[in-house]
């Protein structure tokens, strides 16, 4: 056979194959596109369902059966944020947390523990023209200046330790208030050791149980009463400062002394 018999050869033969080949080509490109959307629908489906399984774990638990009564009663009760809604007294409110957990944890818990009692003495002198949420902030850094308000340690601080403290931006840069908290401690050691504890000496104010008032609403609770005039000025004879009868009203409610806790909030006593 020639060669130009062979070329028309070849070239039939490719004419052929060709069509042959574009099909080929063209089912192996599907197929590969049909992978890629079979992967993507895959991994969209993977997504879907970790989105559901980690809304699912952010989810609050459903109220019991006991949780829906008492909601339907008026009384909200304590659950984990977004679970349910706690009825505070009015000036918790807000949105707070720390406010928030201040009154539901410790605001009107009877406290017979010396120290504690010692911290919100001082805490409520601080306050004295402030905001009390404006002291709650400074807590942590109160009792790491006042070194975990140990009263032995604070009777002992001299006028070097005290101009650290008004250098201090963590907490209230008042002389007065610094030097009364010095002072305080020194005059409740001495209060301790008169009566076996400060407790004690407190608790006989309000004949050792709380006095539960059961307010109606915010306005109905007092500034200062004739228990807390009393507590005031026994206070001042023993050499303390900051210790006025509005104070010491505040403190008999912070410390469970008074039950203040307002008709409506979940703590309102039964």
């Amino acid at each position: 056979m020639g060669s130009a018999a062979k070329r028309r050869g070849a070239a039939k033969a490719r004419r052929t194959v060709a069509p042959f080949k574009k099909r080929a080509a063209r089912t192996r490109t599907a197929a590969r596109i049909g992978r890629q959307i079979a992967k993507s629908k895959r991994a969209k489906v993977s997504i879907v369902k970790q989105t559901v399984k980690h809304s699912a774990s952010q989810r609050p638990a459903p109220l019991s059966r006991a949780e829906r009564q008492k909601i339907a009663a008026g009384t909200l009760v304590a659950r984990p944020p977004g679970a349910a809604i706690r009825r505070r007294c009015g000036w918790a409110e807000g949105g707070d947390a720390l406010y928030a957990q201040y009154h539901d944890e410790e605001w009107g818990r009877p406290s017979r523990d010396d120290r504690h009692l010692f911290e919100m003495l001082i805490l409520e002198g601080a306050q004295a023209g402030l905001s009390w949420i404006t002291i709650l902030r400074k807590r942590e850094n109160y009792r790491r200046a006042f070194d975990g308000f140990d009263p032995r340690k604070m009777a002992a601080y001299d006028a070097r330790r005290v101009a650290k403290l008004m250098r201090d931006e963590g907490i209230v840069r008042n002389r007065l208030k610094i030097e009364a908290a010095v002072t305080n401690a020194r005059a409740f050691l001495a209060t301790q050791k008169e009566f076996g504890s400060f407790a004690r000496f407190l608790w006989d104010f309000v004949e050792k149980r709380p006095i539960v008032n059961r307010p109606r609403a915010l306005s109905d609770l007092p500034a200062r009463t004739e228990i807390s005039d009393a507590m005031s000025k026994a206070l001042q004879k023993r050499g303390f400062k900051f210790v006025g009868s509005t104070i010491c009203y505040a403190f008999m409610q912070a410390t469970g002394l008074v039950n203040d806790h307002v008709e409506g909030c979940f703590l309102f006593p039964r």
